[in-house]
């Protein structure tokens, strides 16, 4: 199975990738981590990204492409992947079929954006061993400190308020098109993205059928 898992920042997307990844034996293939290895590898692929990326530009849609063809002849993809991170548009979705490199689902998990801003605002990262917690459901034993390591616990800038706001417009405007894109094609499938973690990657696997 092919699956690209859509949805916005904030929607779960991440922890449900990792998952339905493991549940269904495939690998979760992050392209922002091909960059890096690439790049850290300096493969051909690797040195053309990092030129764009020394100079503070976004990597070119071709060059990610090149990137994720190069990964998915991997061993472990041979049963399938999910893909994350990638595509984020309709331009790169239509190149990644136009690559052959065809989602069998496209599934949206949907969550409303004032539960996602309520997500975000909540959430408190540890600047020690990065383990996250949420002043709502994920809360710690002590106030501003970490279980795990006792470390400081603080929200992440791009958790702010007007800075959640305009990573859900941009989703709105540039990724949630993605939704039509996938249903003209036949492969959409909704997921209801609220409630405990369990339960949404329930919903997901039931959906998967």
């Amino acid at each position: 199975m092919i699956l690209v898992l859509l949805g916005a920042p904030g929607s779960g997307k991440g922890t449900q990738a990792a998952m339905t990844g493991k549940t269904l034996g495939i690998p979760v293939i992050s392209t922002g981590d091909i960059l890096r290895t690439a790049i850290r590898e300096q493969t051909e692929t690797g040195l053309k990204a990092k030129s764009y990326v020394d100079a503070g530009k976004l990597v070119p849609d071709g060059v990610v492409a090149e990137a994720l063809q190069s990964r998915l002849k991997e061993s472990d993809c041979e049963n399938g992947y999910i893909l994350d991170g990638f595509p984020r548009t309709i331009p790169q979705a239509e190149l990644l079929e136009e690559l052959g490199i065809s989602p069998d689902i496209a599934l949206s998990i949907e969550v409303p954006d004032s539960d996602i801003e309520r997500r975000m605002a909540g959430r408190r990262v540890c600047l020690t061993c990065n383990a996250v917690f949420h002043t709502e459901y994920n809360r710690p034993k002590a106030e501003g400190i970490c279980d795990i390591c006792g470390g400081t616990l603080t929200r992440r800038a791009d958790d702010e308020p007007e800075t959640v706001r305009e990573r859900l417009r941009v989703y709105h405007e540039q990724s949630e098109p993605l939704k039509g894109f996938y249903e003209r094609l036949g492969k959409l499938r909704f997921v209801i993205g609220a409630g405990d973690v369990m339960d949404i990657n329930r919903r997901i696997t039931e959906a998967l059928g």
